[in-house]
């Protein structure tokens, strides 16, 4: 199946490691050019390495999507470098967990605030495009009360609030909005590696409860924010994708 992505232009937050990395590397494979950002300098060149390795134009740059400044100015920069935007993802956490105000506040405005505004400053970009696409990265644990019921599950229930909110109000400048809430999700030096060497009693109850018998991968949540960017999901708007191997219970109506 051609998903229609030759020729896009994409921006992915966070593409340097884990879902994000893979989502970037997934557009690159399918012909987008692609720009990411993430903190660390030397990651973002060799992911961006990577990505040019696919034959397609690629840009990055050392960002914290926090700072809103820095975040609008790389977006303008990649548009600038592809000569405009059809896709923006918004992949970055701050993985904040404890339940305390500094951990609250990192995810306001890593997760929240980094969401919206990136697609703020996207947004004359995406109205101008013909494919215009938004995929937001939410998580399971914005659908239901888990372990990470703090500030962490509060921010991803409200981005997926955000993004069916964006779906309908830009439906009719034919810009879609679609969320994907992945399940637990494995690669080395992610969270779950962490755990599984610093709480293995933990990780293995945490595994036991998806009756799949295993966690997700990266590139399984990037196939499902690959589809719903690209032109091939082009009725698609204003769904939450989510991908958890049958991991959660509620039903989704």
């Amino acid at each position: 199946m051609d998903l229609g992505l030759k020729g896009l232009k994409a921006v992915v937050t966070g593409g340097t490691k884990g879902i994000g990395r893979a989502i970037a590397q997934t557009l690159g494979a399918e012909g987008a050019q692609v720009a990411i950002c993430a903190r660390n300098a030397d990651e973002v060149a060799a992911s961006v390495a990577e990505l040019a390795a696919h034959g397609v134009k690629a840009f990055g740059r050392a960002v914290d999507v926090a700072d809103g400044p820095a975040l609008a100015a790389w977006v303008n920069a990649a548009a600038a470098e592809f000569g405009g935007l059809d896709i923006v993802v918004a992949n970055v956490s701050a993985l904040a967990i404890a339940d305390d105000d500094a951990a609250w506040q990192r995810g306001f405005e890593v997760d929240m605030m980094g969401t919206v505004r990136l697609v703020s400053a996207a947004m004359p970009y995406l109205e101008k495009s013909k494919h215009g696409s938004i995929v937001t990265i939410s998580s399971v644990s914005g659908r239901e009360i888990d372990f990470a019921a703090g500030p962490y599950g509060a921010f991803k229930a409200a981005i997926v609030h955000y993004t069916q909110g964006l779906a309908y109000n830009l439906a009719g400048k034919h810009i879609r909005a679609n969320s994907v809430s992945p399940g637990n999700t494995y690669f080395p030096g992610g969270v779950w590696t962490q755990i599984e060497q610093g709480n293995p009693e933990f990780f293995k109850k945490a595994l036991a409860m998806n009756p799949t018998g295993r966690m997700g991968t990266p590139q399984e949540m990037a196939n499902a924010a690959a589809f719903l960017a690209s032109p091939a999901a082009s009725f698609i708007t204003g769904t939450n994708l989510v991908v958890d191997g049958a991991l959660t219970k509620g039903v989704q109506l």
